[in-house]
């Protein structure tokens, strides 16, 4: 009778310890299509525990350290879609107007966040094309605009456009502002700023993959031109410059640091694809087949912030575009 209330409560102790063992964590799996919600890998932008350059600063850790976290991932998020803007051809947006490197800015104030429109100060509408820049996460239209001196490196380009900046998600969690390109210029438009009639190039950097994607089928994008970028959305991109109904008269540049891998798998696929290593000095540095290529991935020597704030790429590769010279 006594060894076997002993081993009783021997069994008993041992289930009591293993009760409370953490429970292992689980990687999440990238989803079989992008039409469904995605789980897609996400290298980290920065070292582990050192904030990004637009990232709150995190308090110091301390003992105990806390349990293993999962791997950031950026994702789509599952959550419905922003519903397009209603434009009933009359109503004005409201803007702010003023002198920003040289050049007239507006801050227009919409229901989908803020959009910067800027023109240099020799800007001809007759002869401009636009230049649409989609910032990627940790950020918004306003802190990009500000912080990555956005104007001072359109002016740089020295390109006859009319430059937007809209607001676009900072973060897994948020919804992407215009899905649609349309609604986009219809804003700028409702804000009395007419657009231009020349080429249409798109720029996103990071996160704006997630916005960039869905503007593929636009009539009016001639380019687009990712700055390390390429996280997800390859179908996408695949029918912007091979499989959609207008890729013949499309251009693409994949600029990538941090996505090199993921980069180099998408631009690989094609036979058309010219590659190079590192962002020129200037356009000079570029070869004759480069700047003609319809598919160009160039392996960026600059970080992934420094991509937008070094002010040795946008401004560079905006020549690199069916623009006009001022």
């Amino acid at each position: 009778m006594t060894s076997s209330l002993a081993a009783l409560l021997l069994v008993f102790t041992v289930s009591i310890a293993h009760a409370d063992d953490p429970m292992p964590i689980e990687e999440a799996s990238p989803a079989a299509s992008e039409s469904t919600t995605m789980a897609v890998p996400f290298e980290p932008i920065d070292p582990p525990g050192l904030p990004g350059e637009n990232e709150p600063a995190r308090a110091p850790v301390t003992a105990p350290a806390p349990a293993p976290a999962k791997v950031t991932r950026a994702r789509m998020s599952s959550q419905p879609a922003r519903p397009r803007l209603k434009d009933d051809g009359d109503s004005r947006l409201e803007k702010k107007e003023d002198v920003v490197a040289g050049g007239k800015h507006w801050r227009i104030k919409t229901a989908q966040g803020a959009v910067h429109v800027w023109v240099p100060a020799n800007y001809d509408r007759e002869t401009a094309g636009t230049v649409v820049y989609v910032h990627g996460y940790w950020t918004d239209a306003d802190g990009a605009w500000k912080d990555h001196e956005l104007a001072r490196q359109f002016r740089a380009s020295r390109q006859n456009a009319l430059f937007i900046v809209p607001d676009a998600p900072s973060n897994n969690d948020e919804q992407v502002m215009w899905p649609a390109l349309t609604d986009l210029r219809r804003a700028v438009t409702r804000a009395n700023i007419k657009l231009p009639d020349g080429p249409v190039i798109v720029i996103g950097h990071s996160g704006a993959f997630r916005t960039v994607m869905q503007w593929v089928d636009h009539r009016a994008v001639d380019q687009i031109i990712l700055l390390d970028a390429m996280y997800a959305g390859e179908r996408a991109f695949d029918e912007f410059i091979k499989t959609g109904k207008r890729a013949d008269d499309h251009k693409l540049i994949v600029v990538a640091a941090s996505t090199a891998q993921g980069s180099r798998a998408f631009t690989n696929k094609y036979k058309f694809s010219v590659a190079r290593e590192k962002v020129p000095a200037d356009l000079n540095g570029f070869a004759k087949r480069e700047r003609s290529a319809k598919l160009l991935y160039i392996h960026s020597q600059y970080e992934h912030m420094a991509i937008v704030t070094s002010k040795k790429v946008i401004p560079l590769l905006l020549r690199v575009t069916p623009l006009k010279a001022l």
